[in-house]
């Protein structure tokens, strides 16, 4: 089994808990982080899009950040004309397709986006994209699918280079509390052993947005929340 099938296996084996246990390790801060998300992402596109806006939602999990679009999108007077959650877990995709029955969903890895190109306004990816092996080639799908000065939206766990004493402090929240918590409520501590190691073998924000720059996706704004816990990067296609 490849390093991409084994994380797809083990976000089908913690679906059920998945969104109890995010609740409990985020204390629900989380939400600002996305709400954020949205309105950027929305006041960055042209105001002849906001009448008719499409998104799809890659690495989408159980639908979370879905919910946020359709919840912003209501007050900012945004009008979503499509949105659709794209997810390589069967798992996750099960209990999105409960909670969100009105919404698509679809079963794909974020390499292989079986949607037209230039054909959303909005992409957007929370804590999914270290979980890509092969970012590059997400990026360049992610740039494929948007249309031109179409938006793509990342919240992400970013690695902190030279960190504060506060950021420390959180860092070692992260990676001995957070997994035993996580571990305690899914029953899984091996999936959420799993969460700070991924976060510290992946990339800082400057070295992300030089990959986004590499595949004609500029960087517009780039934001890190909670002692630089999470990072937020909003970017344009050219």
């Amino acid at each position: 089994m490849s390093k991409q099938q084994e994380i797809i296996a083990m976000f089908d084996n913690i679906a059920g808990s998945y969104d109890l246990t995010n609740r409990v390790m985020s204390c629900g801060i989380d939400i600002a982080w996305r709400k954020k998300a949205c309105q950027l992402a929305f006041k960055n596109l042209s105001k002849d899009s906001l009448n008719a806006v499409n998104i799809a939602d890659v690495a989408c999990g159980t639908g979370d950040m879905i919910s946020h679009w359709q919840k912003n999108a209501n007050k900012e007077n945004v009008k979503i004309q499509s949105i659709v959650g794209l997810d390589p877990s069967e798992g996750m995709l099960n209990v999105a397709r409960k909670k969100l029955p009105e919404v698509e969903f679809v079963q794909c890895e974020a390499t292989k986006i079986p949607l037209e190109s230039a054909s959303k306004d909005i992409i957007s990816i929370a804590y999914g994209i270290r979980n890509v092996v092969e970012r590059k080639q997400a990026l360049e799908e992610f740039a494929r699918v948007l249309k031109p000065n179409g938006i793509l939206v990342i919240l992400e766990f970013t690695k902190c280079e030279n960190p504060s004493f506060l950021e420390k402090l959180m860092g070692f929240y992260t990676k001995n509390i957070l997994p035993f918590v996580g571990g305690i409520v899914s029953r899984n501590y091996r999936a959420y052993r799993y969460l700070p190691d991924s976060i510290e073998e992946f990339l800082t924000a400057d070295k992300l947005n030089s990959e986004l720059n590499a595949v004609s996706l500029k960087p517009l704004y780039t934001k890190a929340f909670s002692a630089s816990v999470c990072t937020l990067f909003i970017a344009k296609k050219l």
